[in-house]
């Protein structure tokens, strides 16, 4: 939700292209969008969408805090080489997220109408 937060902010110091806000905005409402995927299915695939996500949102942070990367097309150069609170908070709840959906594919999901294996003696 610190996308959301700071989405104005970010529209205002990267204007060009569709603006970083925008692209702030879209990856927040993808994040939302992959966090209610796993909530309801609960399957491999759900965790590995949300691993994709969670991973490229990480990535793009460490990638912008590192390398002035210039306009690619539409997305606007958002090279910002300095931590602070929001982004380190960011950072950490993405790089979790990636994580814990990596988790979830490696272990999977048992689906409601899968019986218990019962253990016999």
């Amino acid at each position: 939700m610190v996308h959301f937060r700071l989405a104005s902010d970010y529209q205002m110091a990267f204007p060009d292209g569709i603006g970083g806000g925008t692209v702030f905005r879209i990856q927040a409402v993808v994040a939302v969008l992959a966090a209610v995927y796993v909530l309801v299915r609960r399957s491999r695939p759900s965790f590995a969408v949300a691993f994709l996500i969670a991973v490229s949102a990480f990535g793009a942070v460490l990638l912008y805090r590192y390398v002035d990367v210039p306009q690619l097309g539409p997305i606007p150069a958002m090279y910002e080489p300095i931590w602070f609170f929001e982004k380190s908070l960011s950072a950490v709840a993405e790089g979790i997220a990636a994580l814990t959906a990596v988790i979830g594919v490696a272990v999977g999901s048992r689906s409601a109408a899968e019986p218990v294996p019962s253990h016999r003696r």
